[in-house]
């Protein structure tokens, strides 16, 4: 698998403050990486090092292959970024926006419709942009971000504040481009966000790198060895993992009690409490 993001022991520090401690990754083309961890924890200062807004105090990154201290700033012009510092015109249309963007990229403006149905936008199309919704404007800076189809896209908090139904909606149009071959550097402190989107993840706490995996097989490595049965008149038991209680689950089976089986995995934000002692 070809990586598109490798990072090697990078650090960075803000005079006193040591922000990122020799933190090590890297991410395949056409997966979705999610980088966890609460806020104040080196998520946006990883994405600008990653982008070239801020250099690493020490350490070596490549983006497709090449050290990014080597990379021109036209391969730049190739990544998309969403973060707290992307904006939009607030007095001009939904159109006219991404007119402004298109032009940019010299992208043939026959490309905006195209874009404004995928972000749901088409029928908004005409009016000013701050009319529109927080979740709307949150569709249009994605769309912004789009524009000239970058292969690597970083979003930093792409759904904070936002509703569950936009959120969803926003996490429709990611596996879209996931499946249209772009790779996507993600930063959340939503857990449940990752588990739905993430190929892999990695958990950052106090500028480290403490566990990288992919969502299912992190629960179920952190998972009790137990199994939860409930039955009727909803009783709950709880039995182990083992011929024993496999031998309790038939014979309920056999007596036709059984209503439900769960195995005790533990989510992602309780395997993080469980590493760190901290809560997102």
């Amino acid at each position: 698998m070809k990586k598109i993001i490798e990072v090697k022991n990078v650090d960075k520090h803000f005079k006193e403050n040591h922000v990122l401690k020799g933190i090590d990754f890297s991410v395949d083309e056409g997966e979705i990486f999610g980088f966890l961890g609460p806020n104040g924890a080196g998520k946006t200062t990883t994405i600008k090092i990653l982008t070239n807004q801020l250099l690493p105090s020490d350490g070596e990154i490549k983006l497709f292959g090449k050290n990014i201290r080597l990379l021109k700033n036209k391969i730049f012009k190739g990544i998309g970024i969403l973060s707290d510092n992307s904006g939009v015109y607030e007095r001009i249309s939904v159109y006219e926006n991404l007119k402004v963007f298109a032009d940019i990229h010299n992208i043939n403006k026959k490309e905006i419709d195209i874009l404004l149905k995928k972000v749901d936008l088409i029928d908004h199309k005409k009016k000013i942009v701050k009319k529109l919704s927080r979740g709307m404007k949150q569709r249009l800076i994605l769309a912004r971000t789009l524009i000239h189809k970058p292969k690597l896209l970083f979003l930093d908090e792409p759904t904070s504040s936002l509703d569950p139904g936009t959120s969803n909606e926003i996490h429709k149009l990611l596996n879209e481009l996931k499946q249209e071959g772009t790779t996507i550097f993600l930063t959340t402190h939503r857990m449940e966000e990752a588990d739905k989107l993430c190929d892999r993840v990695a958990f950052l706490n106090n500028g480290e790198i403490v566990l990288t995996g992919n969502p299912e097989k992190l629960k179920l490595q952190y998972a009790e060895n137990i199994i939860e049965v409930l039955l009727e008149n909803d009783q709950k038991m709880n039995v182990s993992k083992d011929v024993e209680g496999l031998n309790d689950i038939l014979k309920w089976m056999q007596e036709g009690k059984v209503l439900s089986i769960h195995s005790k995995e533990p989510n992602l934000e309780e395997i993080f409490l469980r590493l760190t002692g901290r809560d997102l």
